[in-house]
């Protein structure tokens, strides 16, 4: 558990319950850190690291240029066990500072997609292929800059023969607009030479493929998952598969929402009640929530506080068929009456992709809502089907899509939605993608648009390999 205050500020920008004696506080004040053997030491070990990078060079300040402020944050790193490994300052620029145009220019950097990370483990998974997760130190300061970015010198580091100096950034740093850009730029530069090329389908995804050797490399921001068909990288898995859980965030969040102790609830969302923008004001932020929402809101963090144990389970598995369904609550909104459209994929039985979101705009019937939310489908299911195509498995059968009406495909109703209808029909006749009719006790996709009993809910939880780790038993 870590704690990490902003020096200068009298509020943590992240609290949790730790008490350790023997521990140095978090220092208030820059005067407290430096009064501190501890936090001295972890300030300088950073100002050298900073120093042997070459990330800046100290240069006269200019006229009339923009300097960018810094800071430093202090946070306890913790071992496993609980207890402490190291005391860690990190020098941060302050990016509200920078100037558009100025010292700033791109910002936007590629972040892997959620189901191209499924998509990957699934076929590890299948295939047993080793997987390891790297994490590398320092990432951002391994970004070269392209931009002009003058900086004050750090906080208790000026150089005392220079004081009037800055520092002219050579090297990212943490804080700047274009940091996790740079350090994208530079990493995929490198794979690039080393012989990854970069997927179509998502720029986060790198695949290496030589002979019979294949890799894929995932990066998300500073951590790396590396899949190879090689042996020489292990990792611990338990017979079925892969089992991916976010309990340690799911319980970050409720102690951050201090409902840590709150009573646990079966399901996240009851089977009457709509929300609307009627109700007496609880903040104004975004979209103006209400009493109803942030009771909604502390009812989904009774859900997760039940089940924290809970994650998506991979299969092992030789199946290649793609399988989607899709549903949708027609004008199920009581202030916009817009529908909200779900689906979910399948890779024969894993999980991977999903989606609740409501629709732009009004549909007519239910047919449109209901075809709206089939064009969503499969758009997912080309984009997967692509994906699969660049990681070397193609698909040969065609995409199984099921929802509610039948014959969805030559139903009259749907004219107002013409550039949905065509996309589909298009695929259906070229034979990759087939339109089916399901029961409703068989719509999964029901899940993801609106409240479900109990017993419902817990079936089609469980059908979509929501579950207890194998290890735990039923729960």
């Amino acid at each position: 558990m870590v704690t990490r205050f902003r020096v200068g500020t009298n509020r943590p920008t992240e609290r949790l319950n730790l008490h350790v004696s023997s521990v140095s506080p978090l220092p208030k004040s820059y005067r407290d850190a430096f009064s501190d053997p501890n936090w001295q030491n972890a300030m300088r070990d950073e100002y050298h690291a900073l120093i042997k990078n070459k990330t800046w060079t100290l240069v006269p300040r200019p006229p009339d240029t923009n300097i960018v402020r810094c800071m430093w944050l202090f946070r306890h790193k913790y071992l496993a066990d609980g207890t402490l490994s190291r005391y860690k300052a990190r020098l941060v620029a302050n990016g509200s500072t920078q100037l558009e145009g100025v010292d700033v220019d791109e910002t936007f950097s590629p972040v892997v997609k959620p189901g191209t990370i499924r998509t990957v483990l699934s076929l590890a998974a299948s295939r047993h292929w080793p997987i390891h997760q790297l994490d590398v130190k320092n990432a951002f300061l391994h970004g070269d800059l392209s931009e002009t970015v003058y900086m004050h010198q750090p906080p208790g580091f000026r150089d005392s023969v220079h004081l009037d100096y800055v520092c002219l950034l050579q090297r990212s740093l943490y804080g700047l607009k274009q940091a996790l850009r740079a350090w994208f730029q530079r990493f995929a530069s490198y794979n690039t030479r080393i012989g990854f090329s970069h997927s179509r389908c998502d720029p986060s995804l790198f695949i290496y493929r030589q002979g019979t050797d294949t890799a894929y490399l995932l990066l998300y921001v500073d951590d790396i998952v590396l899949i190879a068909s090689s042996e020489s990288i292990s990792v611990t898995r338990d017979s079925s598969g892969l089992f991916l859980s976010q309990k340690k965030y799911a319980v970050e969040i409720l102690e951050r929402a201090h409902m840590v102790t709150c009573n646990p609830c079966r399901t996240p969302v009851d089977t009457e009640s709509k929300l609307g923008a009627d109700g007496d004001p609880v903040c104004l932020y975004m979209h103006d929530p209400r009493e109803p929402h942030f009771s909604a809101l502390k009812r989904i963090m009774r859900y997760v506080q039940g089940t924290l144990d809970y994650g998506l389970q991979l299969f092992s598995s030789s199946t290649t068929d793609l399988v989607a369904y899709s549903d949708a609550d027609w004008a199920g909104c009581p202030t916009t009456r817009r529908s909200t459209s779900g689906y979910c994929v399948f890779l024969g039985n894993n999980l991977l992709s999903w989606s609740s979101k409501r629709q732009p705009t009004l549909s007519r019937s239910s047919a449109e809502a209901e075809y709206r939310g089939v064009a969503n489908a499969v758009a997912e299911t080309c984009w997967l089907r692509n994906l699969l195509r660049e990681l070397h498995t193609p698909l040969s059968s065609a995409t199984l899509v099921y929802y509610l009406s039948c014959n969805p495909v030559q139903h009259q109703r749907t004219k107002h939605i013409e550039i949905d209808m065509h996309f589909v029909r298009d695929l259906v006749a070229a034979g990759q993608v087939r339109v089916l009719h399901v029961p409703s006790r068989y719509q999964f996709a029901d899940i993801f648009t609106k409240g479900l009993h109990s017993a419902l809910f817990k079936e089609f939880r469980s059908s979509l390999s929501v579950r207890c780790p194998p290890a735990a038993g039923e729960c």
